[in-house]
Order: structure tokens, then C-alpha cells, then sequence
């Protein structure tokens, strides 16, 4: 099978369209038409993790984060990402990334949270298609049975190993109703509480975006990378299903630039 077929494969679940105008998903660096040796699955591509693809004999890297978000000017020693383009073009190895059209399709990176969650009857906040595909902001979706904040709090540190979760006054009622928006989706809390959730999920938010929620709904931001890690995993599990035969290899490599002391 070629590069290509499984760059096919995972448009076809996640079509490019489906991705925001500032994005960059898709093709990174190199050539499609060679055979796949196999693909190593990361959220973000570093040097480390070129190193990982080259030892493992990989010779295509997917994704989560663009590697190549804004426009280079040049390629040299600068910094990682022309330091990685550099060495995956001298490697032959191809990069793909699958970023917001991954995480708004039906079945995409929300979910997996949800599903990480044991979440049952999740949908999207706001559903729309595009290009004959289902597709949405976030995900809203039911616990199965309802629990206090403390005990949401602690589910979502032991479930996503997160060193700490950033939270606003802690709910009083029951949380049974949780919205997610993995990454930085603080834009999906004004839907969340619209929807009628009791908590809000997420990576990042801005200090002021904490404001005048109290006892509306139950903010739980618990860090970029420990929202979207087992994204690693979709991505595995779509070639697996899409692409049979292919090598797939998880990266062992931890690429959150964020250490808690």
C-alpha cells in the first residue's frame, strides 16, 4: 500500500474541507507515491519523533498538530519545525496531519474523549455537514450515572493522567450532562451552557473566559496535550480499520512542552 492510500483513507474520514479557514491539515512534507514501511502516530511531530519514525523504519509520520502551521520564509537551522522539515525530506519521510477537521468530524477527537469518559448518547452541540459529512464544534453526551464535582474532578485527573485540572466554583448539583471540546475550545462554552450541560470540558481557556459561570456550569480545563492525547489512538484505529496490513507504531515519545512543578 502507498503513502497516498492512507493519506485517502483518513481524508476520507476526515475531509480537509471539514477543517478551519487558519489550519493547515493534510500533506506536511514529502512525496505520496512511495510504498508505506510503516507510520508512526504522534500529536506533534519534533525532532524526537523524527528520530522515533527513522529508527522504526517509518517512513510516514500522521499527526494531530500541523507541523507547518504558518508560512516559512526559509528553510534552515532556525528552529524545530525547519529542522524537522529539513531532516524528514533527507529521510524520505512523509508527514500528514489531521488537526480541526479530525477534531470536528462525527466520530473524531471529541468523541474519543467522550468515549474515554464512558460518556453514552453524545452528539454534536451544533451539527452541520460538509461534504455529505456530519460534522460539529463539540460534543455534548451523558455519564451513566450522575456524580458530584469532586468526583468529576478526580475521574478526569486519573482518566487523562493530568497533573491538575483548572476549574472555576465547584458545582453544587449533580453533573450528569458534559460538554467537550478538546484543544483550546473555550468558543464552545456559551453552546455548552445553551445545551443545557452541567460541565464543560477542555484544554485551554483564558483567565477572564472563567468569569460569571459560577453554579452555571462546571469549567474543567485539564491541559492541551491531556485533552487530545488518545487521539494517537483514533488515528490507529482508522488505519487499522481503512488500511489493513499496514504497520502502524504508536510514538513513545511525550511531546506536551508543558512540565507541572
Amino acid at each position: 500500500m502507498k503513502i497516498k492510500d492512507v493519506t485517502s483513507a483518513l481524508e476520507c474520514f476526515a475531509p480537509l474541507p471539514l477543517q478551519e479557514d487558519y489550519d493547515n491539515a493534510g500533506l506536511q512534507v514529502g512525496l505520496t507515491e512511495a510504498e508505506v514501511s510503516g507510520v508512526l502516530l504522534c500529536l506533534d511531530v519534533t525532532e524526537d519523533t523524527l528520530q522515533e519514525a527513522i529508527d522504526k523504519g517509518c517512513n510516514m509520520i500522521v499527526a494531530h498538530h500541523p507541523l507547518i502551521f504558518r508560512r516559512l520564509k526559509r528553510i534552515s537551522n532556525d528552529d524545530y519545525v525547519q529542522r524537522c522539515v529539513m531532516k524528514a525530506i533527507k529521510n524520505d519521510i512523509t508527514i500528514v496531519a489531521m488537526h480541526t477537521n479530525l477534531d470536528s468530524v462525527n466520530g473524531g477527537v471529541n468523541y474519543m474523549i467522550a468515549r474515554k469518559l464512558g460518556l453514552h448518547s453524545v452528539e454534536q452541540i451544533e451539527p452541520h455537514t460538509v461534504c455529505s459529512t456530519e460534522a460539529g464544534c463539540g460534543v455534548i453526551g451523558l455519564l451513566p450515572s450522575p456524580i458530584t464535582a469532586e468526583e468529576f474532578i478526580t475521574t478526569l485527573k486519573g482518566t487523562f493522567n493530568a497533573a491538575c485540572v483548572m476549574t472555576n466554583q465547584l458545582l453544587e448539583r449533580p453533573i450528569s450532562k458534559i460538554a467537550i471540546c478538546g484543544g483550546s475550545g473555550a468558543f464552545v462554552l456559551p453552546k455548552a451552557i445553551a445545551a443545557g450541560a452541567d460541565a464543560f470540558i477542555t484544554g485551554e481557556m483564558h483567565y477572564h473566559e472563567f468569569f460569571g459561570q459560577e453554579q452555571k456550569i462546571q469549567i474543567a480545563v485539564m491541559g492541551h496535550y491531556e485533552s487530545e492525547q488518545f487521539t494517537i489512538n483514533l488515528l490507529e484505529e482508522i488505519i487499522k480499520d481503512r488500511c489493513s496490513g499496514v504497520r502502524t507504531v504508536v510514538t513513545e515519545k511525550c511531546t506536551n512542552p508543558i512540565i507541572y512543578h
